[in-house]
């Protein structure tokens, strides 16, 4: 008897377990929710290290409340790839994630099944993101995998130019030493040791001037505002500042990190490094540090010649006036190749893989929602410029115009990027919408008029790799993106050896031989094949 009863114990026990842990199973599966009934998400966004606090934005609070989610937001603003390769390695991923290509089409392909394709909840859920769709159809094309399926949406903000870096140089402080703008490498290398040597700010301190200064370079690759731009002397049209070296010349890719005018480039830098002339900081310091350094103390300006998206971004409302735009720079003054420049026309007004679902979340049709919400004209200028009423001005009638900074020290640029998430968030600027642009876009244009003769002579169908448009199968993308990983590895860690310490001539040929053992001349006839696929749909 006592047996039976132990044993009737021991199931009962058991089914109550086996209740309990199935109901905790069932409940599990059900979204989270607020007390206002909406649905709890977790979301990450890869933000500009200005950008405020995402919570204080309104307009993204007036966003999730129309969608009927409350996300709760992860903010990543340095090592995201660091971070990135361990959380899809985990497999354990947010709902939605927002960045420009935060996810990379190569990530999609290693880790398969992680992301949500939103083709059937774009049409149940989405009709801004459709009729975004449908007036600009590259938009579509660009968001599409080769198998049909969209795993990250795009965005489109049309009114930047073609070119992302300007070079400036502080015009007072040639004046002060009597020198005229450089307009070649020559002449600029004699423009940064007067002001290394001749107290160019005036202030009675020969060795507070900065010569030379130029934004972080990452482990990954080039960006804007780096000295890549100095390829441009040689006739080469470089995208995006160069990312990870391929570009196209006369309708065939190439890999600048294993070309000489790579190397020529590399060698005027160290040049320039040896004799003090380029910011002892440049490799160490952080984005933030790079513009606080610009901006000086006062009007008492610091950097000398440096590169930036525009004049009041770069410097400050006060020591702006100081500057000024200059030409794209020749070799030297015998040579007689038509200077080029950073193309970024692409890169600057299209953006791809700026958002993403996980295939994880439990309510992917209210993730949507919010998703689709990003595409409404009124919360795209939201994205782009800050709220309806602190950063744009509803002007009543169908337009609209971005409102200058509240604190008048502060110029419209750092503006843009404290206020919201800017370039860095998905969004669609229809073509139709009547917006009014801050003073920094009208001054942009202005400040571009220097670079305007060498962007005019660029050859657009044969000299521009949009690499950007490109969709690589699964397996190309693969072996891409292995192969890239070693050669930036190699490429980047060598850039900053020999800027700072020098040795390129020693071991230029031994590293191109490398560069080329990991993989390059195939990643190079993978490049090639799709672009030239690319060009015959655009034919």
């Amino acid at each position: 008897m006592k047996k039976k009863k132990l044993l009737s114990l021991l199931l009962t026990t058991c089914l109550a377990t086996t209740t309990l842990v199935a109901c905790s199973d069932k409940t599990s599966k059900e979204p989270e929710k607020t007390e206002d009934g909406r649905v709890v998400l977790t979301g990450l966004i890869t933000k500009h290290p200005l950008t405020k606090d995402v919570n204080k934005m309104e307009w993204l609070e007036e966003a999730e409340k129309r969608a009927g989610v409350d996300i709760k937001w992860e903010e990543v603003s340095a090592d995201w790839d660091q971070k990135k390769g361990a959380m899809l390695a985990g497999g354990d991923i947010p709902d939605i994630i927002v960045g420009p290509n935060a996810i990379t089409d190569a990530d999609f392909s290693k880790f398969k099944g992680l992301f949500e394709d939103l083709t059937p909840l774009i049409e149940e859920h989405a009709p801004n993101v459709q009729k975004m769709f449908d007036e600009k159809s590259e938009l579509k094309v660009i968001s599409t995998q080769l198998n049909g399926e969209i795993y990250g949406l795009p965005k489109y903000q049309r009114y930047w130019p073609n070119t992302g870096t300007r070079q400036f140089i502080n015009q007072q402080w040639l004046d002060n030493l009597g020198l005229k703008q450089p307009t070649n490498w020559d002449e600029l290398y004699e423009v940064l040791k007067a002001f290394k040597e001749e107290d160019a700010n005036g202030n009675g301190d020969p060795n507070d001037e900065i010569p030379m200064d130029f934004a972080p370079v990452g482990t990954g690759g080039f960006g804007f505002f780096q000295p890549t731009v100095l390829l441009g002397s040689t006739g080469m049209t470089i995208v995006g500042g160069g990312g990870q070296g391929y570009f196209a010349e006369d309708g065939e890719v190439k890999n600048f990190f294993v070309d000489d005018r790579y190397k020529q480039v590399v060698t005027f830098l160290n040049k320039l490094y040896k004799e003090k002339l380029i910011s002892a900081e440049a490799f160490t310091q952080d984005y933030t540090k790079y513009q606080s350094v610009a901006r000086g103390e006062g009007e008492t300006a610091t950097v000398g010649y440096t590169y930036g998206w525009e004049l009041t971004d770069r410097f400050g409302n006060e020591l702006a006036p100081q500057y000024a735009s200059i030409a794209p720079l020749k070799v030297d003054a015998s040579s007689t190749v038509q200077p080029s420049w950073t193309y970024d026309y692409n890169v600057l007004n299209y953006g791809v893989n700026m958002v993403q679902m996980s295939s994880k979340t439990k309510n992917k049709d209210a993730a949507m929602k919010f998703i689709n919400e990003l595409y409404d004209p009124k919360v795209s200028m939201q994205v782009l410029f800050g709220s309806l009423g602190t950063n744009i001005k509803d002007n009543g009638d169908d337009t609209y115009t971005v409102l200058p900074p509240k604190d008048e020290k502060m110029d419209p640029g750092t503006w843009k990027w404290t206020s919201t998430w800017a370039d860095n968030g998905p969004l669609y600027i229809s073509d139709s919408l009547k917006l009014t642009l801050g003073t920094d876009m009208q001054s942009v244009g202005k400040q571009t008029e220097a670079l305007q003769s060498a962007l005019d002579a660029v050859d657009t169908e044969n000299d521009v790799l949009p690499d950007t448009f490109l969709k690589y199968t699964e397996e190309d993308n693969n072996a891409m993106s292995l192969v890239n990983t070693e050669l930036m590895n190699l490429a980047m860690a060598n850039f900053s050896k020999w800027v700072t310490k020098g040795g390129i001539d020693k071991e230029w040929d031994a590293y191109v031989e490398k560069m080329n053992q990991i993989g390059l001349p195939g990643n190079l006839e993978i490049t090639q094949k799709y672009y030239d696929d690319y060009k015959s749909k655009m034919e």
